[in-house]
């Protein structure tokens, strides 16, 4: 019967020759191709030893297990070479590619030096268990490179590395399964010792079609602290895990009875000790310190930085407040997560306004005249509070205020600029590991610093401006009180001036009740408006016709009286008929203020099938098309100098629009102004009734 490990071994030759005369013959051009061509061919040899040890029992286990190594080793040079292929730019230091291929380079090496002295010599310098644990550290080895290759390429670019990291992973994956399963149970599983050939055979169309996807997407990998992190973290924690396996090992081999009991509690031990570290962010700080001094060239992934400082600025919402997202975001710079904050105020003293972490002392406001802000305002720097006491004479022996010192540890006092003015003051506390600040550190914070310094001007000036609106509003509602109170003291005023010529005469007398009623019912109405700010509608219908008379009687007294052209029949609208007359007073007044006494001002009402134009013409000083545009529905713009609102056109043409109409305007300059006013008419007579019983 037919050995299934020869045949699975046998496919995985011919399947990794071929894979080696496909990238042999067409692709070697990149370092990645020129790796898997080599790890083609080693595996296509340790397959086919394998193939030969089944039919003739050579090669010896030393020569095996030394192709085998140099199979892992070959597999972890194709992903370093994919490192190396996807970096661009430089953005791995060399220093940290060439720690990661020695580490490597340097345990298989070693692995494969026993292998041949056992060969040489005849020893067992490495049997069994030890060998079992060397493939379990090369397989997790494979296992964290391919996991953060992909975790760090770009989500466009995984396309071209998919396959490969599939196939190596697949690899890799299943080298440790049958390996810990080994370790567990003392002996390799025949069976998944068997399928291994044919395991590894699968992989070779994936890395096949990886090939052929390669040349038409090129790879995009970067490498970044965040990536060196885990992946030091996850050898970290294999190593770890191998030793205290190798530590559980050696005490039941010694414990005697006790063993087992023994073992169990050195991993518990083990086990527990190595969860507290790896939730440790003191630990983890100075794992991030170490990696930062010793494998790169800058300390900070300036992307990095920035991303996270744009998104805890991004929120509109005040959970948790600006202030003390700007504490944190600027602790978080040295590994730290306390600090506190003072803005300037409106006197230019500097208020604390955020404290994380720290609890303030009793007096927590620095002096605008202190020594502290007028050093932050000479020169730019960063002041650290440990070499500040260890060495004031660097500082020009400055005085730190006690609301800065009486902070429990603090460390670094960061002056926040808007512009070259000192903004603000922010202190950091000390971090939970050591961390030495350079240059690098320095530029960093102050950049930060500037920006959210921008971020803390943005929103006060927006708050500003949100209470200036405010008093906006109050001051557009009292304008617009005063606008109807002066109507109402010109009229007075004039009957007032008048009365000593015409009290004799009954005409004036009727005319000035007829005046001082509306003034009462004016000044009432405002008076109601001030304590209602938003009245009921009183929308009903209205007799233009009829009240274009009454406005033509009110405004002939004066000069240039107000001449009407009216239809013979009657004209009805919906509106407010006091609200109207208001509006229509406003816009003959001013047309009368314009004018000379010897001009004329004339209100035509023009009918159509369901519309009413109003056409109110002066001969006045007229008006520009520019001011038309621009200043005469504006409020407040008036052409009347001091002793005109500028709401009387704006409320008007607001009104008609209420009432959906309009109000255009056509002016000439020393001819005169028309305003042309456009309202809905109501002609039918059943509409009328209803309308009058439902009013």
């Amino acid at each position: 019967m037919v050995d299934f490990s020869f045949v699975s071994h046998l496919i995985a030759a011919i399947a990794f020759s071929l894979l080696a005369l496909l990238v042999g013959t067409r692709y070697l051009r990149r370092t990645t191709d020129r790796a898997l061509f080599m790890s083609a061919i080693v595996s296509a040899l340790w397959s086919f030893a394998i193939v030969a040890q089944v039919l003739w029992d050579q090669p010896s286990f030393p020569v095996r297990f030394a192709l085998e190594l140099t199979r892992d080793f070959a597999w972890v040079a194709v992903l370093l070479a994919l490192i190396r292929d996807g970096s661009q730019n430089r953005l791995i230091p060399p220093r940290l590619k060439a720690l990661l291929g020695l580490t490597a380079g340097v345990f298989i090496t070693i692995l494969v030096g026993f292998s041949v002295t056992d060969y040489l010599t005849g020893s067992a310098l490495i049997r069994g268990q030890a060998a079992v644990l060397g493939q379990l550290v090369i397989a997790l080895l494979g296992i964290s490179l391919i996991e953060q290759i992909w975790r760090n390429s770009m989500a466009y670019g995984r396309s071209s590395i998919k396959y490969i990291c599939f196939g190596i992973g697949g690899i890799f994956v299943y080298d440790f399964f049958l390996y810990a399963d080994a370790l567990l149970f003392n002996q390799i599983s025949s069976p998944l010792w068997d399928a291994r050939g044919s395991v590894n055979a699968i992989a070779t169309p994936l890395l096949a079609v990886n090939m052929i996807n390669a040349r038409k997407q090129p790879i995009q990998l970067q490498l970044s602290r965040s990536v060196v992190f885990h992946a030091g973290t996850l050898t970290l924690a294999g190593l770890y895990l191998m030793v205290a396996a190798a530590g559980g090992y050696y005490v039941r081999q010694v414990g005697g009875s006790w063993g087992e009991a023994l073992q169990v509690l050195f991993l518990s031990l083990f086990i527990s000790l190595f969860v507290l570290m790896m939730t440790s962010t003191r630990f983890r700080s100075r794992l991030m310190v170490f990696i930062s001094q010793n494998f790169f060239d800058y300390k900070y992934d300036y992307r990095e930085e920035w991303l996270k400082i744009t998104e805890a600025f991004s929120s509109m919402t005040d959970s948790p407040p600006l202030t003390e997202r700007v504490v944190r975001v600027i602790a978080d710079l040295v590994e730290s997560n306390a600090g506190a904050l003072w803005i300037k105020d409106e006197e230019g003293q500097f208020t604390l306004t955020s404290s994380v972490n720290m609890a303030p002392p009793k007096h927590t406001r620095i002096d605008g005249d202190s020594d502290l802000v007028r050093f932050f305002r000479e020169r730019e720097w960063i002041l650290d509070l440990k070499e500040y006491k260890q060495d004031p004479v660097r500082y020009n022996l400055l005085e730190v205020p006690d609301s800065v010192m009486e902070f429990h540890d603090p460390w670094l006092v960061i002056p926040l600029y808007l512009g070259r003015d000192l903004y603000g003051i922010a202190l950091v506390g000390s971090p939970f590991a050591r961390v030495e600040l350079n240059w690098e550190n320095f530029d960093l914070i102050r950049v930060v610093a500037r920006q959210v310094c921008n971020f803390l001007a943005q929103a006060d000036a927006q708050s500003r401006l949100a209470a200036a609106m405010q008093f906006e509003a109050v001051s557009k509602a009292s304008a617009f009180m005063v606008h109807d109170l002066k109507t109402i003291i010109a009229q007075l005023s004039l009957l007032a001036r008048n009365a000593p010529r015409h009290r004799d005469n009954p005409e004036f007398i009727d005319d000035m009740i007829r005046t001082t009623e509306h003034a009462v019912k004016k000044m009432s109405n405002l008076v109601d408006h001030i304590r209602r700010p938003n009245p009921e509608d009183k929308t009903a219908l209205v007799n233009l016709t009829e009240l274009c008379r009454e406005l033509e009687a009110h405004h002939s007294v004066q000069k240039p009286p107000l001449s009407i052209d009216l239809p013979e029949e009657d004209v009805w609208i919906r509106a407010d008929e006091e609200q109207l007359r208001t509006v229509l007073s406003h816009l003959i007044q001013n047309a009368r203020d314009a004018t000379h006494n010897d001009g004329e001002i004339s209100l035509t009402l023009k009918l159509s099938t369901d519309q009413v134009v109003l056409f109110l013409q002066d001969t006045g000083a007229g008006m520009t098309d520019d001011f038309i545009k621009t200043r005469l529905f504006k409020p407040f713009e008036s052409t009347k100098g001091l002793t005109g609102m500028g709401i009387g056109a704006y409320q008007a043409r607001e009104y008609f629009r209420k009432l959906g109409g309009s109000l255009d305007v056509t002016s000439e300059v020393g001819v005169g102004s028309c305003f042309s006013i456009r309202l809905q008419t109501v002609r039918d007579v059943e509409e009328k009734e209803s309308s009058s019983a439902t009013a």
